[in-house]
């Protein structure tokens, strides 16, 4: 199997994140935080080792700012709804995820208004249109750094200096970015950052993060045991207390503390390198190709490794299904939970064939993929 569905999750992980899972499953597995013997105490330690880990990436000063979910839409609903409050206005982007407009879409009921600015037609933002949107109650900006559809990617320094001198909240979803693209949560004004673990991180499905800036208070959506303060029927008012209620994912949470470590290891830069080459490889040799049509800025320094595109008016799901079946390679149809970006580059009713890269891909996996489109594209 040639796997090119990486923005959905990235495989192979590398082989120590695995050992670390199995490791602490076999040989550690209590239950974090809840007693006091050494078992429950190494998975405890192991998971303030991650958040060191997670903060350490994106240069957050304080690791107890890092409040660990089980996936980036978690995160982001717990950002969104946390900050937003009746009367409350939020600007937004018609290139965002579903995990960003389904919650939006949800607090409209409750009396939030939403600004949708739109992305031109290869999906880029301009921030002096964001600047534009802001009103008197302007309350929160939120943003993807880069687009899983056109793997475009966003201006969050500008947006962010934006932000801040507007005295605006600014969240972003770094779910196609993070362990790939620097970040730095001070130097770009992100007042919080949401991120899966089993992307770009190279850990397991169910982990995820959101860091939430030093004195923002940001209301928890769920409450229950933590472990601390159990004398109080009331939920502890403490990070990341608050907002970790019930067992964690101890597992996959010190599996994505590896994968961490592997990113440092190998050099995020490396691993961007990499991806660009293959991105760049890829964008060459399908625009040669008669019949398909490839979105996005088409350019490796504006986009991430995603690239979608689609062969002539053919549906996007059955050029998927012929690529699996025929030449058992895996990449990821139709509209990608990301409806309103599809309609910002005109593929709402047919989707894309989106191609996805992650550092374990390789120069010969591209050019197997780009002579399976070339036959496929000659056969329709």
């Amino acid at each position: 199997m040639v796997y090119f569905d990486n923005a959905a999750t990235s495989f192979p992980k590398p082989n120590t994140v695995y050992d670390a899972i199995m490791e602490a499953m076999k040989d550690y597995g209590a239950n974090p935080g809840r007693s006091g013997h050494k078992l429950a105490l190494k998975s405890s330690r192991g998971i303030f080792e991650t958040r060191e880990l997670i903060a350490k990436l994106f240069n957050i000063r304080n690791p107890m700012n890092v409040i660990l979910t089980f996936n980036c839409t978690e995160s982001l609903n717990l950002a969104i709804k946390g900050i937003l409050k009746r009367g409350d206005h939020v600007i937004t982007t018609s290139m965002e995820h579903n995990s960003v407009l389904r919650p939006l879409k949800y607090l409209e009921k409750e009396g939030i208004e939403t600004t949708i600015v739109k992305g031109d037609s290869m999906g880029r933002i301009n921030p002096l249109d964001i600047q534009k949107s802001i009103k008197p109650n302007t309350k929160l900006i939120v943003t993807t750094h880069i687009s899983n559809l056109t793997g475009t990617i966003m201006p969050i320094d500008a947006i962010g200096k934006i932000a801040k001198e507007h005295g605006i909240f600014y969240l972003v979803d770094g779910a196609q970015s993070a362990g790939v693209y620097d970040i730095d949560v001070d130097k770009m004004n992100i007042d919080m950052l949401a991120f899966p673990g089993h992307k770009c991180l190279f850990g397991p499905q169910g982990t995820g993060g959101l860091y939430v800036r030093e004195g923002i208070d940001i209301e928890d959506v769920f409450q229950g045991g933590t472990g601390s303060i159990s004398y109080s029927l009331d939920q502890p008012d403490i990070r990341p207390d608050k907002y970790e209620s019930g067992t964690p994912n101890a597992p996959g949470i010190i599996g994505l503390g590896a994968g961490i470590k592997y990113i440092l290891d190998r050099g995020i830069d490396n691993i961007r390198s990499h991806e660009e080459e293959l991105t760049q490889h890829f964008i060459e040799e399908i625009t040669k190709i008669e019949g398909i049509k490839a979105y996005g800025p088409l350019n490796v320094k504006e986009q991430g490794a995603v690239v979608s595109l689609n062969i002539r008016e053919e549906d996007s799901s059955e050029i998927s299904f012929v690529l699996d079946e025929e030449y058992d390679i895996a990449v990821r149809p139709g509209l990608h939970c990301a409806p309103l970006a599809h309609k910002t580059i005109g593929t709402f009713e047919q989707g894309v064939v989106r191609f996805s890269f992650g550092p374990y891909n390789t120069h010969e996996e591209i050019e197997f993929a780009v002579k399976a489109l070339r036959e496929i594209a000659r056969e329709i």
